[in-house]
C-alpha cells in the first residue's frame, strides 16, 4: 500500500486528540488509553531494543505482549482493558489509511470472570448520605470543614444517588443544567451524549442550601460543585473520591468502595421498586441494554437468597 501521509511517530498523538475531538471521551478515557499505549511501547522498546513502528507491527507481537502480561499475573479485567484501548487505536489507524488490518484480530484474550456489581442497600445509602453532617464536629487531629463545603459534599451525593451519575457526569455539571422547576439535569455523558435525567426533591434541596452557602450567587455557566466556596473551579474527582471514602467510615461502610457504587446502588434500587430494563438503560446513559442488564442478575441474585434464607423447604 502507498505510505501514510501521516508519520508513524504522529499516530499516538493524533489518535488522543481523535478520542477528545470527535468521539468526545472523558480526560480518564483519554489517560487511560494515553497510560495504556506508552506501556506498550516501553515494554516494545525493551524487547525489541527500538520503539515501536505502530504501522509495522504483526499479531505476533502483541501475541508476545499478551504473554508478559499473563507472566505478570495481569488480572484478566486489566488485560482486556490495555487490549481495548489497543483495539481502538489499531481501529483508528485503519481509518487513517494508516495499516491494511488490525494486528489485533484474531487474537483470543481470556476471558473476563463475571463479577456482579458491588451496591449499598437502601439502609446503608442513608447511613452515608447523612455522614458529611457529622463533620461539622471535627475529628481528633483533624481540621474542620467549612459549612459551604460540608454542604456541597451532601448535595454531591445526593445528586449521584438521585441521578445515578457517572463520576465524570457529576463533575461536569453547570448550573444551568439543572432545572428546578422540572426537576431534570442536562447529563453529558460518554461520547458528549447528552440525556434528561430526573433529580428527586432531597438533591434539588441540597443543591440550593449549598448554593446559598457560596460567596457569591452561582451563574448558569458555572461548575455546579466549586472545588472551594470562593472558587471558580470545578470540584475534582479526587477530591469526591477522598470525601467519599472518609463518608463511609463516618457510616460505618466499606471505605473501599468508589463513587461509581453510588450508580450501583441506583440502578439496582430503581429495578428492586419496579423499573423496566429499557428506562433504567436511559437513564444510566447506556449504549446496550446488555450493560444494564448486568443489574437484573444482581437483583435475582438477592431474591434466591432470600428465597434460600426464609423458605423452609429451600
Amino acid at each position: 500500500m502507498s505510505e501514510s501521509p501521516h508519520g508513524p511517530e504522529n499516530h499516538l498523538d493524533a489518535f488522543l486528540k481523535h478520542l477528545e475531538d470527535e468521539r468526545g471521551a472523558s480526560p480518564y478515557t483519554i489517560r487511560n488509553y494515553s497510560q495504556t499505549l506508552n506501556e506498550f511501547a516501553a515494554w516494545h522498546e525493551k524487547e525489541r531494543n527500538q520503539a515501536p513502528a505502530w504501522d509495522k507491527l504483526q499479531r505476533d507481537d502483541f501475541r508476545f505482549y499478551l504473554r508478559h502480561l499473563g507472566r505478570n499475573k495481569l488480572s484478566r479485567a486489566a488485560t482486556q482493558l490495555r487490549f481495548s484501548a489497543l483495539r481502538s487505536f489499531y481501529k483508528f489507524l485503519v481509518r487513517r489509511g494508516a495499516v491494511e488490518a488490525s494486528p489485533i484480530k484474531g487474537i483470543s484474550l481470556p476471558k473476563q470472570e463475571k463479577r456482579l456489581p458491588r451496591f449499598l442497600t437502601p439502609q446503608q445509602m442513608l447511613a452515608l448520605l447523612d455522614a458529611p453532617r457529622t463533620c461539622a464536629q471535627p475529628a481528633e487531629g483533624k481540621r474542620a470543614l467549612s459549612p459551604a463545603l460540608i454542604q456541597r459534599d451532601v448535595a454531591i451525593l445526593e445528586t449521584i444517588y438521585s441521578c445515578g451519575l457517572r463520576l465524570s457526569e457529576l463533575c461536569g455539571l453547570r448550573v444551568g443544567d439543572i432545572d428546578f422547576a422540572e426537576r431534570l439535569v442536562r447529563v453529558r455523558g460518554k461520547g458528549k451524549k447528552e440525556r434528561q435525567v430526573p433529580i428527586g426533591e432531597p438533591a434539588l434541596a441540597a443543591i440550593q442550601t449549598y448554593w446559598r452557602q457560596l460567596m457569591q450567587p452561582p451563574n448558569r455557566e458555572q461548575p455546579a460543585f466549586l472545588a472551594h466556596a470562593n472558587g471558580f473551579k470545578p470540584v475534582s474527582p479526587r477530591v469526591i473520591q477522598l470525601r467519599l471514602k472518609r463518608y463511609l467510615i463516618i457510616a460505618g461502610l466499606d471505605p473501599h468502595l468508589t463513587p461509581h457504587k453510588l450508580r450501583h446502588s441506583y440502578a439496582t434500587h430503581m429495578l428492586d421498586a419496579g423499573a423496566d430494563l429499557r428506562s433504567v438503560q436511559e437513564l444510566l446513559g447506556h449504549a446496550h441494554l446488555v450493560t444494564t442488564q448486568i443489574y437484573t442478575h444482581v437483583s435475582t441474585e438477592r431474591l434466591k437468597k432470600a428465597y434460600d434464607d426464609a423458605h423452609p423447604r429451600a
